[in-house]
């Protein structure tokens, strides 16, 4: 009797915890955020694929805003997510006229859609396209029903609520014109190709005047996937964490693939190295 006591109280406390309000990673669903350059970096299309719900199951839909007005003609980012997942219900998404995205006929596709992808280009003209519009609350949408939305270098920045990089005049300019990004990813500024254009030091001094943000550094080819508040890291490089509030002494800490950070408490997911038993003093430093 007791332990049966024991363990209602335990499944009641591990749901309470579970259902308490997200700090930074979306209450429901999963946010695939790529650094750029995603090639045909297999552990990133598969779990792209796995949260869309598998091959024969997952409506896609591509939203090509950042790529300018050409995208709107152009099939290539479809038939790239076609040819990297196998997943066959792929359709393009795009328009620059905000009215269009305030309307029911341009969401329906949204509607049935288990994952979302945004491609690379120049952030800011998605949110110029989308911010607070039907259309962004139908991404929010796709989310709360346990979809996916992933975006590769412009479309990973804009996953952020700080936007970073979003000057209509060039990507040089840090904090521009356009500083909203779409909210995915609460209390967040996201960059991108980091290693590759020898960016990681450009998040310090903004991470440091705003430290209520945790930011996110993402290489090439390198992504994060949030579910909840914990992330964890897929690809072939690294993601740098700027935290203002972790114990880890710098401005920033690099993760590589397969560990993972939990962005409620601001601190690294430790876990026993292969091999090694759970001691103090095995734990990944």
């Amino acid at each position: 009797m007791r332990k049966y006591i024991f363990l209602l109280v335990s499944m009641a406390f591990g749901h309470a915890l579970f259902c308490q309000p997200t700090v930074h990673g979306p209450e429901k669903g999963a946010l695939l955020i790529i650094g750029g350059n995603v090639g045909s970096t297999a552990s990133i299309w598969n779990k792209f694929t796995e949260l869309a719900g598998g091959k024969e199951k997952a409506h896609i839909v591509v939203v090509t805003a950042a790529s300018g007005d050409s995208a709107a003609y152009d099939t290539a980012d479809v038939n790239t997510v076609k040819r990297q997942t196998g997943i066959a219900d792929v359709v393009l998404l795009h328009t620059h006229d905000l009215r269009t995205a305030n309307s029911e006929a341009f969401i329906a596709p949204l509607k049935r859609a288990t994952g979302v992808y945004f491609v690379g280009g120049r952030q800011w003209r998605i949110a110029d396209c989308y911010l607070n519009t039907l259309t962004h609350q139908a991404f929010f949408d796709v989310l709360n029903r346990g979809g996916v939305i992933a975006g590769s270098s412009a479309g990973a920045s804009i996953q952020g609520s700080f936007l970073w990089r979003g000057d209509t005049k060039g990507a040089e300019i840090l904090i521009g014109d356009h500083t909203q990004g779409l909210g995915f990813l609460k209390n967040s500024v996201i960059d991108q190709h980091v290693l590759r254009r020898n960016r990681q030091f450009d998040l310090v001094n903004l991470i440091e005047k705003a430290p209520q943000l945790i930011g996110i550094g993402l290489d090439e080819a390198t992504a994060v996937l949030v579910q909840r508040d914990t992330l964890e890291v897929l690809g072939k490089s690294y993601v740098a964490i700027y935290d203002h509030g972790t114990t880890v002494p710098g401005p920033f800490f690099f993760l590589s693939e397969g560990q993972r950070y939990d962005l409620k408490q601001r601190k690294v997911i430790r876990v026993p190295r292969p091999g090694a038993g759970a001691v103090e003093g095995d734990e990944e430093k």
